[in-house]
């Protein structure tokens, strides 16, 4: 494949091309997924790093400098991906540990906090709707159905890769209408 090829590709995913988009992550799934590979020596750390990793580098499409080249941005954002990960279980583990340090209570939920959760889930429902169809699909399947990204992946007949992301964007989404409806 040329340069020329790979250009054209970018910019229509700067105007929101899926089909682009699906173009750039089967390109280079591989080669930031084995990156992340030898960084974490896990493969469900790598593989979350690297949904992460595209669906930043699809949010910020429009930053990509052509000057360099695509898959050195896409690795650098990796990167970062995986530091903020760190940093992210580094005090989530210290909180953990101090909060169970302090008290050890029983986890069984109250009458009331049943209801809460029972009024909550109902919120989430009536706002999941405000998503468009595939997006609310993919949620459905992965949340409510409680389905393996594999057996998403051959439910609705898309890529792995294609489902982790969308599930990706689907969460941001429904992160934005939640907080729009606070």
């Amino acid at each position: 494949m040329n340069s020329t090829e790979l250009d054209v590709q970018i910019q229509e995913a700067k105007k929101g091309s899926q089909l682009a988009f699906k173009y750039l992550l089967d390109k280079y799934w591989s080669l930031v997924y084995n990156f992340q590979l030898k960084r974490t020596q896990n493969e469900y750390e790598a593989e979350e790093v690297t949904v992460q990793t595209f669906s930043k580098a699809f949010d910020k499409i429009n930053n990509f400098n052509p000057e360099y080249k695509f898959s050195t941005w896409l690795i650098s954002i990796s990167k970062n991906v995986h530091v903020d990960l760190l940093r992210i279980k580094t005090i989530d583990t210290t909180r953990v540990d101090k909060v169970a340090e302090k008290n050890i209570a029983d986890e069984t939920p109250t009458a009331e906090d049943s209801l809460i959760i029972e009024q909550n889930l109902a919120k989430l429902l009536s706002l999941i709707k405000y998503l468009k169809p595939h997006y609310q699909e993919i949620i459905h399947l992965r949340f409510f159905q409680e389905l393996s990204y594999k057996a998403i992946a051959e439910t609705i007949d898309e890529p792995i890769n294609n489902v982790k992301v969308k599930l990706l964007r689907a969460k941001k989404l429904l992160a934005e209408i939640i907080k729009e409806n606070e």
